[in-house]
């Protein structure tokens, strides 16, 4: 059954206030996974020893880079600033959308912030420091001695090390995916490697059975042992995590005799509300004693395809026998697990989780911390002080399609049903230039419907993109006298609709069109799907601009587990 955009709207509404009214009812006993939800990969952690956690993620190609978010009990997490937010600190100019910036590690040490990071297809490993996590940081120190990716930094007693994966000993793999786990010493004041790496793991538990990608590694003092966790078998369907530890940091690390302490490689891939590719983890004591992981995850609609990329859950862990293992409450990873003891949600906060709604109408001096562009901006083709309560973007020559920093700014798209909105004021007698509402992916892989200029007309045109930049959809035209136009994106697992108006009804332009051609598993790469603005003047020089008036977002996920059964 197909319903008008108008009904699907107030559907979401509706429910959304319903659901608002049971939880001011009765006290939420449960904390909703995934805790980030959208594109919030490779999840690490770190707290100060006053109550302080914070958390930082992968974000490739786009910028501001690393994102820092702040919580005190784990449920409750709020963006504070990012990492790489300035555009000399690393230049994302030419690398591809899923390169670049690779699974970040946070750690912290006597009144100091250090957060390590590789640039794939890049310089490599850096390592940057703050005294206030919500910045700003440091510009970035480089590691050429550490040869690998996902380098993370373990501060002893009297010694700090940096633990990374790198290449098969002697550099010679004895079967695809053959990594290691290596370890440095660390000289924690001058941010340098000291002496020869070391190899802790080969290949993984058991080099017999050809294991692939062991990565994500976190060094943990505790209970009299040095633990090791690593991620292995790769970040999708056969994701894990494995558990080593011993007395002495210099002896050899002893496998879990029962690893993998967290995966769902093993479940039956037809299940109802399947959580898939769990791994890379990192695991932290919670201020009332109990221990709890953070890790990736996603939520897959059909098979293995998604669109929300891969995101950031949350379970307790429980110890047996001074091993830690992550408590699933069964074999499955849940949607909700119980409240830590002592903790409420916090509904001020801006909402990561769960089914929401919210506009954004440019009142501030400033963007939110939650929107992203691709690549650092070289030069201010924004601006929302130039018209008071809109955003306007430069209309220039660059598009989504190259592997430079178009005029793109987007949110992730955090739920499987739901949609995007947006209101813009464009005009145009070019048929080069052109602004709207995107669905992007990847360079090849997004959707996009824009106002632009026809057969001495103004048109609104829809693309879907291609290896050879974008291919028309459909178009249709619009009165000479129309500035101001609404467009909408409504997203239903792997079908998309698009949607304009110019007076008080919505007109589907397209039709449905294929929700798969976003999902990872289609597209590759380690995003998920972003909404937001684009304008572009396809390669050649412009004057023009568009005013975007407000964002709005609505996302409820009930839909697809209700659909499913639960």
């Amino acid at each position: 059954m197909n319903f008008t955009p108008q009904f699907r709207h107030c559907f979401l509404i509706v429910l959304l206030a319903l659901i608002g009214f049971n939880f001011s009812a009765g006290a939420q006993e449960t904390f909703k996974n995934p805790i980030l939800a959208g594109w919030y990969p490779d999840p690490a952690i770190t707290d100060d020893g006053n109550g302080n956690f914070y958390m930082v993620h992968s974000t490739f190609a786009f910028y501001p880079g690393i994102p820092v978010f702040h919580s005190t009990d784990l449920v409750n997490w709020k963006q504070i600033g990012n990492v790489i937010d300035r555009p000399d600190q690393i230049d994302l100019h030419g690398f591809g959308t899923s390169r670049a910036i690779f699974a970040p590690d946070i750690s912290y040490d006597n009144g100091i912030f250090y957060v390590t990071c590789t640039v794939v297809d890049g310089k490599g490993n850096f390592v940057v420091t703050a005294k206030d996590p919500a910045g700003p940081w440091s510009d970035p120190v480089w590691l050429p001695e550490v040869i690998g990716i996902d380098p993370g930094l373990f501060f002893d007693e009297e010694k700090s090390y940096i633990v990374y994966n790198s290449d098969p000993p002697n550099n010679k793999p004895l079967y695809d995916g053959h990594r290691t786990i290596r370890m440095m010493e660390f000289h924690k004041e001058n941010l340098k490697t000291m002496g020869e790496d070391r190899i802790l793991v080969n290949g993984g538990v058991d080099i017999s059975t050809k294991p692939v990608w062991a990565e994500g590694p976190r060094i943990y003092k505790l209970n009299g042992y040095y633990y090791l966790m690593t991620a292995e078998g790769g970040t999708a369907v056969n994701h894990s995590e494995m558990i080593y530890r011993n007395r002495d940091i210099d002896d050899e690390f002893i496998p879990y005799k029962d690893n993998p302490i967290l995966t769902q490689r093993h479940l039956d891939p037809d299940r109802e509300n399947p959580i898939t590719s769990a791994g890379h983890a990192d695991i932290v004591q919670h201020p009332n004693g109990d221990w709890y992981g953070v890790f990736l995850a996603v939520r897959p609609y059909e098979g293995d395809y998604y669109n929300t990329g891969r995101e950031t859950f949350l379970t307790p862990v429980k110890w047996e026998n001074d091993w830690p293992i992550f408590d699933l409450g069964g074999e499955e990873i849940k949607y909700e697990y119980p409240l830590p003891e002592g903790v409420s949600i916090n509904e001020d906060l801006f909402p990561l989780n769960g089914n929401f709604e919210f506009t954004k109408q440019f009142e501030e001096e400033e963007l939110d911390l939650h929107w992203l562009f691709l690549r650092n901006p070289k030069e201010n083709w924004y601006d929302l002080k130039e018209s008071p309560g809109h955003l306007v973007m430069k209309t220039r020559p660059e598009t989504v399609s190259g592997t430079s920093n178009p005029s793109f700014i987007a949110h992730r798209q955090q739920h499987l049903t739901g949609e995007a909105s947006v209101s813009m004021e464009f005009d145009t007698k070019k048929p080069n230039e052109k602004a709207g509402l995107i669905a992007f992916q990847n360079e090849s892989h997004f959707y996009f419907i824009a106002k632009s200029y026809e057969g001495n007309s103004p048109v609104v045109q829809l693309f879907k993109g291609s290896e050879n930049g974008a291919e028309l959809l459909a178009s249709e035209k619009l009165s000479a006298s129309d500035k101001t136009i609404e467009f909408m994106v409504e997203f239903d697992e792997d079908t998309y609709r698009f949607y304009f108006k110019t007076d008080s009804d919505w007109i589907n332009l397209g039709g449905e069109l294929e929700g798969k051609y976003l999902s990872t598993r289609v597209a590759g790469g380690f995003v998920g799907t972003n909404l937001g603005m684009y304008t572009t003047s396809q390669g050649e020089a412009s004057d023009n601009k568009a005013a975007f008036d407000w964002f709005e977002y609505s996302g409820n996920d009930e839909v697809y587990k209700n659909r499913k059964g639960d």
